[in-house]
């Protein structure tokens, strides 16, 4: 007889934690894909350790996954977890704090021996002790089930260890009122020339689900319920999936191949991965010897006539800059994608930052202005290149788009866009003068935009390169008057893309005691707190930037409608200044740089002081 299912209140927060070669990003994931198939909305946070391979049961080596899903829209992977599982004591040491009280710990106990409880710094084993009465200890022996599941099929110890995560899978699958059939097709189809690992790991899966039916788990049983959205096509994607897909319906919706050019650096390499295998779509891919070589071949495919991309992280971005002052003088269309990642240098290159904003916007010599734009979910990547894309090629610029770790790793369903109502991306290619006479590559638009000449063409000689140019002829230009005229037609040029890009949307009322500015991958976590504030009878509204540079000009006067203005930011006041220095208004900072997201409890913390204070 199936135990009986207690319905939670909507949502519920899911950690698997455990050795980082404990295939905890793969159960994170499958369990992910089945809610998702299940119609409920969600939204991940895979956690990943800095140290690519510490030793196994350290501290340093543990991963991690979090997950929320609910009946509702979802905008973050929550703050604390209702259901945790600790695949050994340095993962129930680094995440037992992550998980709420009375809420479920699932502890894989045969992987709890001396030695590995004085690696997490045990000094006794907290299973069999006092310290965890405040959970739900559900006490499995993962290892041991897992051993005794996959003994018919000859494997080693240590490759059928490598299934504990199936079977604790199938553990939090029972729990949640999931069937694990679409994971049991999937381990056939990626094992099918593997009949030994197809079967041990099918067989791991289904111990753990049966296990919850013979444990007595029943009141460690939940069900969420699906989500009401919008009708049409779904898919799980992550961020840098996202932003690859986004790249290459830009390419076509301009009638443009496609060319990106990277060095690998987490957490950007993904999207050279994801677009190298695109090779039928015309997409060419190269992976640069450095991220200086990266940027001058992307510039390079541009001045040649294809988009150019490419990708990195801080410390790369700061190693394009001289190339991305070229880009600027030069006045091509170029993409320059910064998923940013805890610095400075090499910093935390596994945890999430959005402290390469300063550097976006004035990280080049001299005055070498270009837009930036931000992604502000996973799916929202989509979006945010194909309009980077079009601002880079109709304006003749490159352009940064920011994302970062958490967004890039992280996933949420995805609405599938109905392609043909994507508008197409304006091309104008330079066309030889009509007399004949020579061509000057910097007469410009009503826009300040120059054309497109691509090299090769009969008729369109000229000269190009990092020199100041000669205003209209493109002659090289030594006077100081022309310098400062150039510099400011580029400055104009770009301060013109605020002309086409839309207002940020004000969410809440016009006028209102609290004010929240955010920018990128904070969107989630404030309009999370703003809608629960709004619920609480506060007078809370939320302007999401998604243009950074240029800013738009209704920000100020949006601004006015209110008492306090609050920017939460991953770094230490980057926006919040700008703001100040932009608009002359008293935005106040709420700062955060531990490598995660803000919490509810802290935008909810600060809302409440904030509206207390006179």
């Amino acid at each position: 007889m199936n135990a009986p299912v207690h319905t939670n209140q909507g949502t519920a927060v899911v950690r698997f934690a455990g050795d980082s070669g404990d295939g905890i990003q793969l159960a994170g994931n499958r369990f992910t894909l089945h809610n998702a198939y299940a119609g409920n909305d969600l939204a991940t946070f895979p956690d990943f350790p800095a140290e690519i391979r510490a030793p196994a049961g350290s501290l340093a080596g543990v991963s991690a996954f979090q997950i929320q899903l609910g009946d509702h829209r979802i905008y973050t992977a929550g703050d604390r977890a209702d259901v945790l599982v600790a695949m050994n004591p340095a993962a129930l040491k680094t995440n037992l704090g992550s998980l709420n009280s009375k809420g479920v710990l699932v502890i894989d106990t045969g992987a709890f021996s001396a030695k590995t409880l004085k690696q997490a710094g045990y000094e006794a084993d907290p299973v069999e002790d006092a310290s965890l009465r405040d959970y739900r200890v559900v006490p499995v022996d993962m290892t041991g089930l897992t051993l005794e599941a996959t003994r018919p099929f000859g494997l080693k110890r240590r490759d059928a260890l490598r299934a504990r995560n199936f079977f604790a899978l199938g553990l939090v699958l029972w729990m949640f009122d999931r069937v694990p059939g679409e994971t049991i097709e999937w381990i056939k189809n990626k094992f099918e020339s593997d009949a030994s690992l197809r079967d041990s790991n099918t067989a791991a899966l289904q111990s753990g689900f049966h296990y919850g039916e013979t444990a007595e788990l029943a009141d460690a049983r939940r069900h969420v319920n699906p989500a009401s959205l919008a009708p049409g096509l779904y898919r799980n994607i992550t961020g840098n999936e996202a932003l690859s897909l986004g790249l290459m319906a830009a390419a076509e919706l301009a009638g443009l191949d496609l060319f990106m050019a990277g060095y690998p650096i987490t957490p950007a390499s993904d999207l050279l991965h994801f677009l190298s295998r695109e090779k039928t779509l015309g997409v060419t891919t190269m992976q640069a010897e450095d991220e200086i070589a990266a940027a001058c071949a992307a510039i390079g495919a541009s001045y040649a006539g294809a988009l150019g991309v490419t990708a990195t992280s801080g410390p790369g971005l700061a190693l394009k800059s001289e190339a991305l002052g070229l880009a600027v003088a030069l006045e091509l269309p170029l993409v320059v994608v910064d998923v940013q990642r805890a610095g400075p240098s090499t910093g935390m290159p596994t945890k999430t930052e959005q402290s390469d904003l300063n550097q976006a916007m004035y990280g080049r010599s001299g005055e070498a202005p270009l837009p930036v734009i931000a992604a502000r979910s996973p799916s929202d990547c989509f979006d945010t290149a194909i309009e980077a894309v079009r601002v880079a090629v109709e304006h003749m610029t490159p352009v940064i788009l920011l994302s970062d770790a958490s967004l890039a790793n992280g996933a949420e369903p995805w609405r599938i866009p109905d392609v043909e109502a994507l508008q197409p991306i304006k091309v104008q290619r330079a066309a030889p003068p009509p007399d004949g006479g020579p061509f000057h590559p910097f007469t410009r638009d009503e826009r300040g935009v120059r054309p497109w000449a691509i090299p090769g063409t009969a008729g369109l000689q000229h000269r190009i390169g990092g020199l100041e140019k000669e205003n209209i002829t493109g002659h090289i230009s030594y006077d100081g008057a022309n310098h400062e005229l150039m510099s400011a037609l580029r400055e104009q040029k770009v301060a013109r893309v605020g002309e086409i890009v839309d207002t940020p949307e004000l969410f809440g009322d016009e006028q209102g005691d609290l004010l929240f500015i955010s920018w990128g991958g904070t969107f989630g976590s404030v309009r999370n707190a703003v809608n629960a504030a709004r619920a609480r009878g506060r007078a809370v509204s939320h302007l999401h930037l998604r243009w950074l540079n240029p800013l738009s000009g209704d920000i100020g006067s949006i601004a006015k409608g209110f008492r306090r203005i609050v920017v939460p930011e991953l770094n230490h006041g980057q926006l919040t200044r700008r703001i100040r220095s932009e608009y002359l208004i008293d935005a106040q900072p709420l700062t955060l740089m531990q490598g995660r997201p803000f919490t509810h409890r802290e935008l909810d913390h600060t809302i409440e002081s904030a509206l207390n204070r006179p």
